[in-house]
């Protein structure tokens, strides 16, 4: 598969308690939390470009622009939309969506860029 516009990819989850803005330490109610939703489009995103990566490679987010726009409860189901809006080298740029059972919760952009996992970690790891 090539690497181009238009790739999808999706990525779903029950809320449950461990999800929540109280749990994660985002905020101090029981709802699903922006950093989970975050999680979740950026899976979504991985998922669009999967088939696309060469053996070794694998993709890294380096920035997000969202707005979480509807608290969704615990029990709900939460999925996420991913699609590749630009591809330049090695940057991937994505349009990103969230939505609960009543609708659109968050929306915004997303880039990842496509690494050698091991010269990553390596390079990572030599921090210590």
């Amino acid at each position: 598969m090539e690497l181009e516009v238009g790739l999808k990819g999706t990525a779903g989850t029950l809320a449950e308690r461990a999800d929540t803005a109280l749990e994660v330490g985002s905020g101090d109610l029981l709802v699903y939390a922006t950093p989970c939703m975050v999680a979740l489009m950026e899976g979504a995103a991985c998922e669009a470009i999967a088939g696309c990566l060469k053996e070794g490679q694998t993709s890294v987010g380096t920035a997000l622009n969202i707005s979480h726009t509807a608290a969704t409860p615990v029990g709900m189901e939460v999925r996420a939309e991913a699609e590749v809006t630009a591809v330049e080298g090695k940057m991937i740029t994505f349009s990103v969506k969230a939505f609960d059972e009543a609708g659109e919760i968050g929306s915004g952009t997303h880039t990842r860029v496509i690494v050698n996992s091991q010269k990553f970690l390596d390079k990572t790891y030599s921090k210590l």
